[in-house]
Parts: structure tokens; C-alpha cells; sequence
């Protein structure tokens, strides 16, 4: 008997270790909740709420290939070798199949689970999935991981062209093997179940996952490099919450965009080319994660930043926490956030850098907020945009280098339409005031003053930067 354990994986389609157990014979399936794990990780109630209604579709459609699928509860993971262990000395089982996760969390649980099972002579068996390419098998000439983007999306546009990833076909059911699924719960105890205006923003299952991305292919992919900026418009494809919780593959992805493309992968259409791209900032993090364990443990990419003077500030926190900095596209984003569990890519670098630079806030408080109300919270990602956003990070935006939210909004939000989408107060005023109120303006719609000037903030920012010590080695 093979066991699959299944993660943040949660597909029948283009899944390696499925395909791979039930082709070496019956298999049983495995979900391991982790209440305890995932407060730790500050998981928000909106991912984990995500990952349960997709495991009930998950549920069914491996009820369609004769596979039933257990659950199981280690609070931490501490306890999953045990659980793992008695699992499979219960059922027989002589192959563990898992799509490979990464983080020095998710390593260590997994060491320790192949160790025991060992024991057991029962084998541990991980599969690269979750990326196009296993972390270490791209590395500059000197041997080490890449810190530069640049250099390495060139490395994976020169592996690609030479063997595209191919997506799995579906298993073939498998006989029937007597054994029944058990119920997959509606909550976790400490996890809220978000209202239904937020789960009817993200249905659940492949097929909805599938469709949003062939809807986004053949609708807006081609003019993505125009619009992927504009929050107001449908120009991004949504599709980081299936992503992160894995009910789509990013092979499904790039074979999407191939197809639209004519299978180039840096020529051609360029709104085809820059979501490519996009997909390779994410896979690149994945690796930075890997090759440099310490942005896993809340530390900075860059050490020398480290001494950066961040201030105690909490009332300007929750300001912004709440979306009433008196920034309207700033407070439209943070909504956005609070109301969907998602925010708009250009959005993320706004808000955080004013965080980060205007507020002189650290950027953990910030990466620990949005890991908390994010549907698409991933460790590697959201870490690698905040490290970013402050220039704390690898290949980050330069330290003197502020978004001004006033005119980032007059850029990408000429009309208003998306502010006054999250901040109705604001609805009756044009598109020239409705950037940067007026007092007057302010105290009609009951909006609130600025909490910074802006001159005097990015002043204090790049004081605060210029004045750190020179930096030495990146990774201490």
C-alpha cells in the first residue's frame, strides 16, 4: 500500500507524487490538520478556511479514482511523525509519497518524518511539484544560489527552452481498497470562517481554478503588461490563492501561457512574457528561501539592515492596519485587503513600502499582518515582498527609492474608480481631488487628516538608511 500526503497540493491533475503512488500500487490519501502549526506560521483564517473547502472538493475527486482520503490532527508539527508512523503501520503502508514544501520549518518536519518511518522500513519518497525547478539545481558559477532576478530568469528561460515541464495526466482510478474517507471538517477551532461575500470571491476546486486561468488566458493575458498595474481593472489573474494552496500547478500556468504564445517564452506577446516572468519571481523566492534560510527565521536578506532605527509606532500601525491613514489609495488597498483576503500586486509594494519607508515601521510587522489576513499567504513570496518593498531584501528595491501614494494613485488610479470603490465616503469627489482631499473635503466625508507629511517622512527614511553601517557579507 502507497500513502500520498497530500499539503499545500490539493489536486488530482498534474500532481507528481499521486501520479507516481498510484503507479506503484493501491493507495491511501492523507491530510494532517495542524491548528497549532498554523497559528505559529500566523495562517489566516481565510487561507485555512480555503484550503478546507478545496479539500472537500479534493475529497470527491479522489472518490472518482477509488482513493480514500484520510484526516488526521497533529497541532504541531512536531507530532507528525507519530501520527505518520502509527498511520502506516495500521494500513501496511510501504511507500510515503509528498510533493516537496519548502522553509526550515517544513524541512525539518519532513527529516524527521522520513527518519521515523525509516525505522519502520517504510520509505519517504518527495517530488518536485510545487516549482519547476528543485531549489539547488540552479546555481550561479560559482556554485551558489542566485541573488540577482535578472540572472536568474535567464538560467530558467535556458532550462525551459531546452525541456519544458510537461503537466501529468489524471491517474487512472485504481480498485476499489475497502477503506472509507473520513469527513473533512467546516472549521478549525481558532480559525473563523470568513463571511460569504469573501468565499464567493474564491469558489473552490480545480475546476473553478482551471477556469479562472483559461478566462484569464484568453481575456486579458495579452494585454497584461498594460493592465497588471491598474487596480481598477481586471488586468491580473487572481489566481495566487490556487497557486499557493496548490489546487493549480505552476506548469498548468506556463503551459497556459505557452499555448497562447505559440510556445515562446521570452518573445513575442509581451503581456505573455511578463506573467512569465512573474511566475519566475515566484519560483525564485522559493529558492532564495532555500539557499538562504535565514529570510525563514525573521531575519533580513541584507544584515547591515538589521541596524535600521525602526520606530515604535503603534498607533500609526493600527492606522494603517485599519486603512485610515488619510492616504486614500493606501486605506482603499488595506480595505481591499480586510474585505477579500487579497490585495493587488502594485498595492502590496505601496502599502508596504509606506510602511516601511513613510512610517519607518519594520517590515515584519507589516509581513506579519498581511501572513494574517492574506488568502494567498506564502511564506516565500510575501517575504520576498516585503524585503523588497524596504530594501532589506535580495535584489530589492534601492533604499532611496519612496512610492509617493499620492501620485502613484494619480498614475495607476487616473479616475478614481477603484478608491472610490473601497472608501465610498469618498465617492462625490472628482478625479483631481479624490488623490489628496482637500481639508474641506476631508471634513465633509468625515475622512481623516494625513498621520505624516510626506516630504518630512521620506526625509527621515533616508536618513535613517544613509546613515547605517556599511554593509558586509549579506548572510551572517
Amino acid at each position: 500500500m502507497q500513502l500520498i500526503w497530500f499539503r499545500n497540493d490539493l489536486r488530482v491533475h498534474d500532481n507528481t507524487a499521486l501520479l507516481t503512488a498510484m503507479q506503484e500500487g493501491p493507495t491511501l490519501a492523507l491530510f494532517l490538520l495542524s491548528p497549532g502549526q498554523w497559528r505559529t506560521h500566523d495562517d489566516a483564517s481565510a487561507k485555512v478556511d480555503f484550503q478546507l473547502r478545496n479539500l472537500r472538493v479534493l475529497a470527491d475527486e479522489l472518490e472518482q479514482l477509488n482513493v480514500p482520503l484520510l484526516v488526521r490532527t497533529a497541532d504541531t508539527w512536531d507530532g507528525a511523525p507519530t501520527v505518520l508512523t502509527e498511520l502506516c503501520r495500521e494500513h501496511r503502508i510501504r511507500g510515503v509519497h509528498v510533493n516537496e514544501e519548502y522553509g526550515v520549518n517544513e524541512t525539518a518536519r519532513d527529516r524527521s518524518v522520513a527518519r521515523q518511518l525509516a525505522e519502520q522500513k517504510v520509505g519517504f519518497n518527495p517530488h518536485l511539484d510545487q516549482l519547476l525547478f528543485r531549489p539547488g539545481t540552479l546555481l550561479t558559477r560559482a556554485g551558489s544560489y542566485f541573488k540577482v532576478f535578472s540572472q536568474f530568469r535567464k538560467a530558467c528561460l535556458q532550462q525551459l527552452s531546452l525541456a519544458p515541464p510537461r503537466c501529468l495526466p489524471l491517474p487512472q482510478p485504481q480498485k476499489p481498497i475497502g477503506i472509507h474517507s473520513d469527513p473533512i471538517p467546516a472549521s478549525v477551532t481558532g480559525f473563523a470562517t470568513p463571511d460569504e461575500t469573501l468565499r464567493a470571491h474564491w469558489p473552490a476546486g480545480e475546476q473553478a481554478a482551471r477556469q479562472r486561468l483559461q478566462l484569464f488566458a484568453d481575456d486579458h493575458l495579452h494585454e497584461y503588461d498594460e493592465q497588471r498595474d491598474l487596480p481598477a481593472e481586471p488586468g491580473t489573474s487572481q489566481l495566487s490563492p490556487y497557486l499557493t494552496t496548490g489546487v493549480l500547478s505552476p506548469r498548468q500556468c506556463l503551459h497556459a501561457a505557452l499555448m497562447i504564445n505559440q510556445g515562446e517564452l521570452d518573445s513575442g506577446n509581451t503581456g505573455v512574457t511578463t506573467w512569465i516572468n512573474e511566475l519566475l519571481w515566484r519560483e525564485f523566492y522559493k529558492h532564495i528561501l532555500v539557499g538562504y534560510p535565514r529570510v525563514s527565521r525573521h531575519r533580513a536578506f541584507r544584515s547591515h539592515t538589521e541596524a535600521v532605527p525602526w520606530r515604535d509606532a503603534p498607533e500609526e500601525l493600527l492606522a494603517w492596519q485599519q486603512g485610515r491613514t488619510g492616504f486614500p489609495l493606501i486605506d482603499a488597498a488595506m480595505r481591499q485587503l480586510l474585505a477579500t483576503g487579497w490585495m493587488h500586486n502594485r498595492l502590496r509594494m505601496v502599502v508596504a513600502m509606506f510602511l516601511s519607508k513613510n512610517l519607518l515601521i519594520d517590515w515584519r510587522q507589516g509581513e506579519r499582518f498581511f501572513m494574517q489576513h492574506l488568502i494567498d499567504g506564502d511564506l516565500a513570496a510575501n517575504n520576498g515582498g516585503w524585503q523588497w518593498s524596504s530594501s532589506t531584501g535580495t535584489d530589492a528595491v534601492p533604499w532611496f527609492r519612496l512610492f509617493n501614494p499620492i501620485t502613484q494613485s494619480q498614475r495607476f488610479d487616473p479616475q478614481g474608480r477603484f478608491i472610490k470603490h473601497w472608501l465610498p465616503e469618498l465617492g462625490e469627489l472628482d478625479r483631481r481631488d479624490i488623490h489628496d482631499p482637500s481639508p474641506i473635503s476631508r471634513a465633509i466625508c468625515g475622512y481623516p487628516a494625513p498621520i505624516i507629511d510626506l516630504a518630512d517622512s521620506r526625509a527621515r527614511a533616508l536618513a535613517a538608511f544613509r546613515n547605517l553601517p556599511p554593509p558586509g557579507s549579506d548572510l551572517d
